[in-house]
Protein backbone atom coordinates (compact mmCIF):
# COMPACT_ATOMS: atom_id res chain seq x y z
CA UNK A 1 0.00 0.00 0.00
CA UNK A 2 2.91 2.33 0.71
CA UNK A 3 4.13 1.97 -2.88
CA UNK A 4 0.66 2.89 -4.19
CA UNK A 5 0.58 6.02 -2.01
CA UNK A 6 3.99 6.97 -3.38
CA UNK A 7 2.65 6.66 -6.93
CA UNK A 8 -0.30 8.97 -6.34
CA UNK A 9 1.56 11.69 -4.40
CA UNK A 10 2.55 13.64 -7.51
CA UNK A 11 -0.99 13.55 -8.87
CA UNK A 12 -2.42 14.74 -5.55
CA UNK A 13 0.04 17.65 -5.37
CA UNK A 14 -0.85 18.57 -8.95
CA UNK A 15 -4.53 18.80 -8.05
CA UNK A 16 -3.80 20.68 -4.82
CA UNK A 17 -1.86 23.34 -6.74
CA UNK A 18 -4.92 24.74 -8.50
CA UNK A 19 -4.96 28.57 -8.39
CA UNK A 20 -8.54 29.14 -9.57
CA UNK A 21 -10.26 26.96 -6.91
CA UNK A 22 -8.06 28.47 -4.19
CA UNK A 23 -8.93 32.01 -5.34
CA UNK A 24 -12.62 31.07 -5.49
CA UNK A 25 -12.48 29.67 -1.97
CA UNK A 26 -10.77 32.81 -0.64
CA UNK A 27 -13.46 34.98 -2.24
CA UNK A 28 -16.10 32.82 -0.54
CA UNK A 29 -14.34 33.27 2.79
CA UNK A 30 -14.58 37.03 2.27
CA UNK A 31 -18.28 36.84 1.34
CA UNK A 32 -21.34 37.32 3.54
CA UNK A 33 -21.95 33.54 3.69
CA UNK A 34 -18.34 32.66 4.46
CA UNK A 35 -18.85 29.65 6.72
CA UNK A 36 -21.66 27.88 4.89
CA UNK A 37 -20.39 28.51 1.36
CA UNK A 38 -16.74 27.67 2.04
CA UNK A 39 -17.69 24.40 3.73
CA UNK A 40 -20.15 23.60 0.91
CA UNK A 41 -17.51 24.35 -1.72
CA UNK A 42 -14.98 22.15 0.09
CA UNK A 43 -17.56 19.36 0.34
CA UNK A 44 -18.32 19.58 -3.37
CA UNK A 45 -14.62 19.57 -4.22
CA UNK A 46 -14.01 16.41 -2.15
CA UNK A 47 -17.11 14.75 -3.63
CA UNK A 48 -15.95 15.45 -7.19
CA UNK A 49 -12.55 13.86 -6.58
CA UNK A 50 -14.08 10.88 -4.79
CA UNK A 51 -16.68 10.21 -7.51
CA UNK A 52 -14.13 10.18 -10.35
CA UNK A 53 -11.79 7.91 -8.37
CA UNK A 54 -14.56 5.46 -7.43
CA UNK A 55 -15.88 5.29 -11.01
CA UNK A 56 -12.44 4.53 -12.47
CA UNK A 57 -11.75 1.86 -9.84
CA UNK A 58 -15.17 0.33 -10.42
CA UNK A 59 -14.50 0.15 -14.17
CA UNK A 60 -11.28 -1.75 -13.45
CA UNK A 61 -8.97 0.39 -15.62
CA UNK A 62 -5.54 -0.76 -14.52
CA UNK A 63 -2.05 0.40 -15.26
CA UNK A 64 -0.59 -3.12 -15.09
CA UNK A 65 0.54 -5.83 -17.47
CA UNK A 66 -2.30 -7.93 -18.81
CA UNK A 67 -4.69 -8.37 -21.65
CA UNK A 68 -5.43 -4.65 -21.81
CA UNK A 69 -3.14 -1.63 -22.07
CA UNK A 70 -6.06 0.68 -21.34
CA UNK A 71 -4.42 2.21 -18.26
CA UNK A 72 -1.24 3.00 -20.15
CA UNK A 73 -3.05 4.52 -23.11
CA UNK A 74 -5.20 6.63 -20.78
CA UNK A 75 -2.03 8.05 -19.22
CA UNK A 76 -0.47 8.71 -22.64
CA UNK A 77 -3.59 10.63 -23.71
CA UNK A 78 -3.71 12.61 -20.45
CA UNK A 79 -0.01 13.47 -20.75
CA UNK A 80 -0.46 14.79 -24.29
CA UNK A 81 -3.50 16.85 -23.24
CA UNK A 82 -1.52 18.37 -20.37
CA UNK A 83 1.34 19.38 -22.67
CA UNK A 84 -1.15 21.02 -25.05
CA UNK A 85 -2.76 22.85 -22.11
CA UNK A 86 0.71 24.04 -21.01
CA UNK A 87 1.17 25.77 -24.37
CA UNK A 88 -2.31 27.29 -24.17
CA UNK A 89 -1.76 28.61 -20.63
CA UNK A 90 1.64 30.08 -21.52
CA UNK A 91 0.20 31.95 -24.49
CA UNK A 92 -2.66 33.31 -22.35
CA UNK A 93 -0.45 34.78 -19.61
CA UNK A 94 -0.90 38.56 -19.16
CA UNK A 95 1.68 40.95 -20.56
CA UNK A 96 3.73 43.13 -18.22
CA UNK A 97 1.45 45.68 -16.57
CA UNK A 98 -1.70 43.98 -17.84
CA UNK A 99 -4.38 42.90 -15.38
CA UNK A 100 -4.94 39.13 -15.50
CA UNK A 101 -8.38 37.97 -16.59
CA UNK A 102 -10.21 35.64 -14.22
CA UNK A 103 -13.42 33.66 -14.89
CA UNK A 104 -16.53 35.83 -15.09
CA UNK A 105 -18.41 33.71 -12.54
CA UNK A 106 -16.04 34.85 -9.81
CA UNK A 107 -17.66 38.28 -9.80
CA UNK A 108 -20.90 36.74 -8.50
CA UNK A 109 -19.37 34.60 -5.73
CA UNK A 110 -20.74 36.93 -3.04
CA UNK A 111 -24.25 35.94 -4.18
CA UNK A 112 -23.61 32.18 -4.17
CA UNK A 113 -25.89 29.90 -2.20
CA UNK A 114 -24.55 26.79 -0.49
CA UNK A 115 -26.04 24.63 -3.27
CA UNK A 116 -24.24 26.63 -5.96
CA UNK A 117 -21.01 26.46 -3.95
CA UNK A 118 -21.29 22.66 -3.80
CA UNK A 119 -21.88 22.50 -7.55
CA UNK A 120 -18.91 24.73 -8.28
CA UNK A 121 -16.71 22.58 -6.06
CA UNK A 122 -17.73 19.45 -7.95
CA UNK A 123 -17.13 21.11 -11.32
CA UNK A 124 -13.68 22.43 -10.43
CA UNK A 125 -12.47 19.11 -9.00
CA UNK A 126 -14.27 16.47 -11.06
CA UNK A 127 -14.82 18.20 -14.42
CA UNK A 128 -11.92 20.67 -14.74
CA UNK A 129 -9.54 19.12 -17.35
CA UNK A 130 -6.39 19.24 -15.21
CA UNK A 131 -7.93 17.82 -12.07
CA UNK A 132 -10.01 15.27 -13.96
CA UNK A 133 -6.93 14.06 -15.82
CA UNK A 134 -4.82 13.81 -12.69
CA UNK A 135 -7.53 11.97 -10.79
CA UNK A 136 -7.99 9.54 -13.68
CA UNK A 137 -4.23 8.91 -13.70
CA UNK A 138 -4.17 8.46 -9.91
CA UNK A 139 -7.10 6.05 -9.98
CA UNK A 140 -5.48 4.04 -12.78
CA UNK A 141 -2.32 3.79 -10.66
CA UNK A 142 -4.32 2.65 -7.62
CA UNK A 143 -6.21 0.09 -9.69
CA UNK A 144 -2.99 -1.37 -11.03
CA UNK A 145 -1.21 -1.63 -7.67
CA UNK A 146 -2.61 -5.08 -6.84
CA UNK A 147 -4.41 -3.97 -3.69
CA UNK A 148 -7.52 -5.47 -2.11
CA UNK A 149 -10.71 -3.41 -1.90
CA UNK A 150 -10.01 -2.04 1.58
CA UNK A 151 -6.48 -0.97 0.65
CA UNK A 152 -7.72 0.68 -2.54
CA UNK A 153 -10.25 2.65 -0.50
CA UNK A 154 -7.55 3.73 1.96
CA UNK A 155 -5.17 4.90 -0.77
CA UNK A 156 -8.04 6.68 -2.56
CA UNK A 157 -8.91 8.47 0.71
CA UNK A 158 -5.28 9.56 1.13
CA UNK A 159 -5.31 10.89 -2.44
CA UNK A 160 -8.52 12.89 -1.90
CA UNK A 161 -7.28 14.42 1.36
CA UNK A 162 -3.88 15.38 -0.07
CA UNK A 163 -5.47 16.79 -3.24
CA UNK A 164 -7.77 18.90 -1.05
CA UNK A 165 -5.22 20.11 1.49
CA UNK A 166 -4.79 23.58 -0.05
CA UNK A 167 -8.53 24.13 0.46
CA UNK A 168 -8.88 22.39 3.82
CA UNK A 169 -6.16 24.50 5.48
CA UNK A 170 -7.60 27.93 4.49
CA UNK A 171 -11.14 26.93 5.53
CA UNK A 172 -10.10 25.55 8.91
CA UNK A 173 -7.64 28.39 9.50
CA UNK A 174 -10.13 31.12 8.61
CA UNK A 175 -12.97 29.67 10.65
CA UNK A 176 -10.65 29.17 13.64
CA UNK A 177 -8.70 32.47 13.44
CA UNK A 178 -10.40 34.89 11.07
CA UNK A 179 -8.44 38.03 12.03
CA UNK A 180 -5.02 36.39 11.65
CA UNK A 181 -5.85 34.59 8.40
CA UNK A 182 -7.48 37.49 6.52
CA UNK A 183 -4.27 39.34 5.47
CA UNK A 184 -2.56 36.05 4.60
CA UNK A 185 -5.43 34.96 2.38
CA UNK A 186 -5.66 38.40 0.77
CA UNK A 187 -1.97 38.32 -0.18
CA UNK A 188 -2.31 34.77 -1.45
CA UNK A 189 -5.28 35.72 -3.62
CA UNK A 190 -3.43 38.65 -5.18
CA UNK A 191 -0.35 36.55 -6.00
CA UNK A 192 -2.33 33.63 -7.42
CA UNK A 193 -4.51 35.93 -9.52
CA UNK A 194 -1.50 37.61 -11.11
CA UNK A 195 0.53 34.42 -11.65
CA UNK A 196 -2.24 31.94 -12.44
CA UNK A 197 -1.32 31.36 -16.12
CA UNK A 198 2.41 31.01 -15.43
CA UNK A 199 1.88 28.61 -12.52
CA UNK A 200 -0.49 26.48 -14.56
CA UNK A 201 1.73 26.34 -17.65
CA UNK A 202 4.75 25.17 -15.64
CA UNK A 203 2.60 22.69 -13.74
CA UNK A 204 1.13 21.28 -16.95
CA UNK A 205 4.60 20.75 -18.43
CA UNK A 206 5.84 18.87 -15.35
CA UNK A 207 2.70 16.79 -14.94
CA UNK A 208 2.35 16.16 -18.66
CA UNK A 209 5.90 14.83 -18.92
CA UNK A 210 5.41 12.59 -15.88
CA UNK A 211 2.04 11.14 -16.91
CA UNK A 212 3.14 10.69 -20.54
CA UNK A 213 6.31 8.92 -19.42
CA UNK A 214 4.33 6.62 -17.10
CA UNK A 215 1.91 5.80 -19.91
CA UNK A 216 4.65 5.03 -22.44
CA UNK A 217 6.33 2.75 -19.89
CA UNK A 218 3.09 0.82 -19.31
CA UNK A 219 2.23 0.49 -22.99
CA UNK A 220 5.76 -0.62 -23.91
CA UNK A 221 5.95 -3.18 -21.08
Amino acid sequence: MGAAIGQILGFAVGVAISPVPIIALILMLFSKRAASNSLAFLGGWIAGLAIVTIVVLALGLEGSDGDSDSGGWIKVLIGLVFLALAVKQWRSRPADGEEPEMPAWMTSIDEFTAVKAVGMGVLLSGVNPKNLGLTLAAAVSIGGAGLDTGEEAAVAAVYVVLASITLIVPVVGYLAAKEQMTPVLDSMKAWLTHNNATVMSVLFVILGAKVLGDGITLVAA
